[in-house]
């Protein structure tokens, strides 16, 4: 694995906060999260903190305990990784 560029997330990482801005803005708990998609607690916090890296059904089950389309946490993502805006 290349060394990672110390200014920039690894994409794990970017999810992780894009699930996190969310659940904050949601005003839900870790707890509260990982009950509503069926996950642990302690599963939630590692994919916030990038420890993680969530399947495409894990997604799937953030997105919709979030009630948001699994598309936004990507594009959320994508902003806090780098990727510019089209």
């Amino acid at each position: 694995m290349p060394a990672k560029d110390k200014d920039k997330l690894l994409p794990e990482e970017a999810i992780g906060l894009a699930v996190r801005d969310i659940r904050r803005h949601k005003s839900l708990s870790q707890e509260q999260l990982g009950f509503a998609a069926n996950l642990h607690r302690t599963f939630v916090s590692d994919v916030e903190r990038g420890a993680r890296n969530p399947t495409v059904r894990t997604l799937w089950k953030l997105a919709e305990a979030l009630g948001v389309r699994p598309q936004f946490i990507v594009e959320m993502a994508e902003r806090h990784y780098g990727f510019p805006d089209e």
